[in-house]
């Protein structure tokens, strides 16, 4: 706690820490290791007005403080989770390595957030690492979350960015920073793995019913709460990866344990956006075999929630075999479920507004035709949206005959561009950006272009203009473009 000669501004905290009064085995108690000399780099006003947060009262010296964890806030409650998870596929005990969560807060509806630390030092999970985050890998994390978020993803999201102080080494010494981030839950298909693999079937049974109750109350009644529970996961994590692949984004390392039992987009290690369309496109240095590619993501959630179906089997049912038949029902029927809600949605990026089979054959024909044309992803939806010439590969024969049956098609519908305005993005986190604004403010002390970035990603539905620097493809289309984990 804070002394009363040290003691923070009023914010309006209002932790409850729900977590803390579960099975010891989940977490560890412990607070943020202590940083040198803290200032705060970047700050989201609008997103604690939103947490119904007030920090007006408080110096720059506080923020600081308060955000690279010196100081914690009022009623906070630090732990570090523990969970397993499957790491491209390979079962292994986990934890969080380099974040401490603060505790839960409640806003004025009675909503609950998460609020966490990210990059504030050792933990029991840390496994050899140091606990400590870049500056550039925290940035971009703020970069990608916010920019999901207003693209009207779920997401987890970035209050501040606060520099420590102190050098991290990677490659080389990078300025060190902590995240703060913001998230329904921070529970994943790992968490349970954990609990089934290390803990009793009353403490999975607990912790399925503490989650229920959490996060998807209406479930409680169920005559299955627990397969319920499975098929709601399944769902929204349908609906996320549908909406991944409608803006082009590929996450690039889908573990079990990266995967949110809230269904939200988390842990912005080696993502990226896609340009040329190819569902091969992989960024990722650590995913050599592409098991995480964009055209894969599907495959890969479908693989995830089977893990955790897997996990779920001994209280779905006492009879396992019963138990087994009613989880693969559920596993079963992801591909229909899915490629349904493919097709609407990408039905809609050509002003469709419900797809029949037809449809789906016209889809088709036009991601062959950008797959082996190279075009690039969000600029041609944004052409056939907005009727900019942004791509003078547009101009192909191919692409253009395309178009002349897609014109026909869209005649019968009532309003087709309203609904590609709605669902195509006319500006991205092209890759190249990204890394521009991200040198600037990490080497080079110079946050302002990546503010100014952040503002036209805050209203990606805009029309931009032709000549736009944010709107342009670069050259090369994803060329060798590469990601890393960040850690």
């Amino acid at each position: 706690m804070n002394t009363a000669k040290n003691k923070l501004p009023d914010a309006g905290w209002n932790f409850e820490n729900s977590y803390v009064r579960l099975n010891q085995h989940l977490f560890t108690e412990l607070e943020p290791v202590k940083v040198r000399n803290p200032s705060i780099y970047f700050f989201n006003e609008k997103l604690a007005q939103e947490l119904n947060l007030d920090f007006s009262k408080f110096s720059s010296e506080q923020l600081a403080a308060l955000f690279s964890g010196n100081q914690l806030p009022e009623g906070a409650h630090p732990i570090a989770q523990a969970y397993a998870g499957h790491q491209f596929g390979h079962f292994t005990m986990l934890g969080d390595g380099r974040a401490i969560l603060m505790g839960e807060h409640l806003d004025k509806t009675g909503k609950r957030w998460d609020i966490q630390f990210k990059g504030s030092g050792r933990t029991p999970y840390s496994r050899g690492g140091d606990g400590r985050a870049t500056l550039k890998s925290m940035l971009r994390e703020y970069l990608i979350s916010e920019a999901i978020h207003y693209l009207g993803i779920p997401s987890s999201r970035s209050l501040a960015v606060c520099l420590t102080g102190e050098a991290v080494k990677r490659e080389a010494l990078h300025k060190g920073a902590v995240l703060c981030r913001v998230a329904k839950s921070h529970i994943r298909i790992g968490t349970i793995e954990l609990i089934r693999n290390f803990l009793t079937t009353e403490d999975l049974s607990e912790y399925c019913t503490y989650l229920i109750k959490r996060e998807y109350p209406d479930l409680s009644e169920a005559a299955n709460p627990p397969l319920e529970l499975l098929k709601k996961i399944m769902e929204l994590q349908t609906d996320l990866i549908v909406n991944w692949m409608r803006v082009g984004f590929i996450h690039g390392v889908m573990n079990t344990d990266n995967t949110s039992l809230t269904a939200e987009t988390i842990d912005y290690g080696p993502c990226a956006f896609m340009n040329a369309y190819n569902p091969n496109t992989v960024f990722s240095s650590i995913d050599r075999t592409g098991r995480y590619a964009f055209g894969n993501q599907a495959r890969v959630i479908q693989w995830n929630i089977a893990a955790l179906a897997g996990a779920m089997i001994p209280i779905v049912n006492d009879d396992e075999e019963k138990a087994i038949e009613k989880v693969k029902e559920v596993i079963n029927s992801f591909s229909g479920m899915y490629e349904e809600k493919y097709y609407q949605m990408m039905a809609k990026k050509i002003g469709i507004a419900n797809a029949g089979p037809n449809d789906k054959i016209l889809i088709n024909q036009l991601l062959k035709c950008m797959e082996e044309n190279a075009l690039d992803y969000t600029n041609t939806f944004r052409y056939l949206t907005y009727k900019q010439s942004i791509d003078d590969q547009l101009e192909i024969d191919e692409f253009k005959k395309w178009e002349s049956i897609w014109q026909n098609r869209i005649k019968i519908e009532k309003r087709p561009y309203e609904l590609m305005k709605a669902t195509n993005p006319s500006v991205i986190p092209r890759n190249h950006l990204v890394e521009e604004v991200l040198d600037k403010a990490a080497f080079e002390g110079n946050p302002e272009p990546m503010k100014t970035f952040l503002e036209t990603l805050k209203n990606p539905y805009k029309e931009l203009p032709l000549d736009s620097r944010y709107g342009k493809a670069p050259a090369g289309g994803n060329g060798h473009y590469q990601t890393f984990c960040g850690t």
